[in-house]
């Protein structure tokens, strides 16, 4: 939480520089043209995702298994989905690597870490 600050500071004002490049490079009307685009295909690709991992989910639950990936996943369809809703090019690209499988794969192993830690240190309390 000490760098979230930081970070609400440092992406915007990274992301307005990049779209003031972007438009001296490029045009304004093709680069407000590629947010916009960026913004449907990841709702698009949300979508997809979420229904995919719901399903998922409904699977590993009818198998009497606990759908922890599905819902790793979930979470972060959830906040690619939202960051790619945002203007700027930094956080559409985070946004699809939350929501494409393949990168999606690389950022599990450090939520699976936040969340034991998390778990460890009595910040999340899991109520059985």
């Amino acid at each position: 939480m000490r760098y979230m600050l930081l970070l609400l500071i440092i992406i915007p004002a990274l992301e307005i520089g990049l779209l003031v490049l972007s438009g001296q490079a490029i045009g304004l009307v093709p680069t407000v043209l590629l947010i916009i685009t960026t913004g449907i295909l990841g709702a698009y690709l949300a979508k997809k995702q979420g229904i995919e991992t719901i399903r998922k989910a409904q699977r590993d639950m009818q198998y009497g298994q606990l759908p922890g990936d599905a819902i790793i996943d979930g979470l972060c369809i959830l906040v690619g989905g939202v960051v790619l809703l945002t203007p700027g090019f930094i956080t559409d690209a985070l946004g699809f690597l939350l929501l494409l499988p393949a990168t999606r794969k690389l950022f599990k192993p450090f939520i699976y870490r936040l969340f034991k830690r998390w778990i460890n240190n009595g910040n999340v309390i899991i109520y059985r």
